[in-house]
């Protein structure tokens, strides 16, 4: 069985915000961390697919997540 392990890092202004409203999507498989001015999410899985979906869907929660903290953290 093949493991696949990726992990998306991005920069932002705030970081910590943005990665608090990450971790409510999390599912077993990812774990979501701040770094310095930085989110990292990594992924773990056995299926290339479900891992395609997951950064979709990781990427799609984290813009609503940036916009949301750029107007709560002003």
């Amino acid at each position: 069985m093949i493991k696949i392990t990726g992990t998306v890092t991005t920069f932002h202004k705030y970081p910590e915000c943005i990665s608090e409203a990450l971790k409510a999507d999390n599912l077993l498989s990812m774990t979501t961390e701040t770094g310095e001015n930085c989110v990292i999410c990594t992924i773990n899985g056995d299926k290339l697919r479900s891992i395609i979906a997951s950064v979709d869907d990781y990427l799609m929660n984290l813009s609503v997540a940036e916009e949301i903290c750029s107007y709560v953290s002003h």
